[in-house]
C-alpha cells in the first residue's frame, strides 16, 4: 500500500556496496512508475552512480527529473503501450500502480518477451491480484526475476500530515496495528542492487523496516521529531472512511480494499523484521525516526 506525496529524494549511501553489473558491461535499465516514490528514488539513484536509466510514466508531462534523465510515456492500464518502450532495454523495475490486476500478466509478458531481468516490488493493493499471484506471475515470466515484498512504506504516515499541521491529535482506525515501516530509499536501493548484480534471480525478499510499531507509536515518533507531544485518537471504521475521502490521494474505489487490508492484518501474527536489507546494500534499514527527519517539512 503506497501513498503519493512531496517526498524528498535521498540519493544513495555513499557507505553502501556499488553494485556490481553483470547484466552487461553497462546495462539500459528502465524504471516504470518513476514517479512513485519508489521510482523516484531508483532513477535518482542509478544516476548518481552514472548508469542509463529511462524513467516510464501515464503523463511525462507531470515528471521532474534531471536533464540527462529521459522520460517516456508508458501506460500500465494499456500493455500495448509498453512494447516499443521497452525493446532496447536489459533490466527493468516494476511496481504495478493499479487497483486491478486484469492487466499484469499481460505487461509481465510484454517485458519478458523483450528485457533480461525484471525487478518486481509487490503491492498489497490489488484487490484481485494477491502478493502470492504477483510473486507467481514474476517468477514464471521466463527471463531472470526478483520479487521484493515489502512490509508498510513509511510515506504512508504522510495520511496525517494534514492533521499534524493543523494540531496535536491525530485520527486514525487500528492504532495498535503492529507495522514495520520503510524508507523507500531502502527498497530503491534493494532493487537497484538486485537489478545490476549476479545472484538474485529467483529470489523473493521479504523487506522490512528495523522496528515493529503500532500506528499510534508511529504517531508518537513523528512528534518526537518535530519536537511536540501527538496524541492518537481511534476512528470508527465509518469515521475513517469519512476521512480518506476528503483525501485526493485516495480514490473511492481503493478506500474500502484499504480499510479492509488493515483489519485483516489484525488477525495475522505480529509481525518480525528481518535484516534483509543490510544483508544486500551492506548497511541497516534506516528507521521511521530517520524518514520524519527526511521528510519534516511535509508535517509543518
Amino acid at each position: 500500500m503506497t501513498a503519493s506525496s512531496k517526498s524528498s529524494i535521498v540519493t544513495a549511501d555513499s557507505e553502501c556496496r556499488r553494485p556490481s553489473i553483470d547484466v552487461v558491461t553497462e546495462p539500459h535499465i528502465l524504471v516504470l512508475t518513476a514517479t512513485g516514490n519508489v521510482g523516484r528514488q531508483l532513477v535518482r539513484q542509478l544516476r548518481a552512480e552514472g548508469h542509463r536509466v529511462k524513467a516510464a510514466t501515464r503523463d511525462p508531462r507531470t515528471a521532474t527529473f534531471p536533464a540527462d534523465v529521459q522520460v517516456v510515456r508508458a501506460d500500465l492500464s494499456d500493455p500495448n503501450t509498453l512494447r516499443d518502450r521497452v525493446a532496447d532495454f536489459d533490466a527493468v523495475f516494476l511496481l504495478w500502480p493499479l487497483h486491478s490486476g486484469e492487466q499484469f500478466a499481460e505487461a509481465v509478458g510484454v517485458i519478458s518477451e523483450r528485457a533480461r531481468r525484471l525487478v518486481f516490488l509487490g503491492t498489497g493493493g490489488v484487490p484481485d491480484l494477491s502478493r502470492e499471484q504477483q510473486q507467481e506471475v514474476v517468477h514464471g515470466s521466463g527471463i531472470e526475476s526478483v520479487v521484493l515484498q515489502p512490509s508498510g512504506f513509511a510515506v504512508n504516515t504522510l495520511w496525517w500530515a494534514d492533521q499534524i499541521r493543523a494540531g496535536d491529535i491525530v485520527r486514525g482506525i487500528h492504532g495498535e496495528l503492529p507495522l514495520m515501516p520503510l524508507h523507500e530509499a531502502d527498497m530503491a536501493a534493494v532493487a537497484r542492487h538486485a537489478l545490476l548484480e549476479p545472484g538474485h534471480s529467483g529470489k523473493t525478499y521479504t523487506l522490512t523496516g528495523p522496528q515493529v510499531l503500532t500506528l499510534s507509536d508511529q504517531v508518537r515518533v513523528i512528534g518526537e521529531v518535530l519536537g511536540r507531544p501527538l496524541r492518537w485518537v481511534e476512528n470508527t471504521r465509518a469515521e475513517e472512511a469519512e476521512l480518506l475521502r476528503a483525501n485526493p490521494n485516495f480514490p473511492d474505489s481503493y478506500i474500502e480494499v484499504l480499510l479492509d487490508g488493515y483489519a485483516a492484518l489484525l488477525d495475522e501474527p505480529r509481525p518480525t523484521t528481518t535484516d534483509t536489507i543490510e544483508r544486500i546494500i551492506g548497511r541497516p534499514a534506516r528507521t521511521l525516526r530517520d524518514w520524519v527527519g527526511d521528510h519534516i517539512a511535509e508535517f509543518r
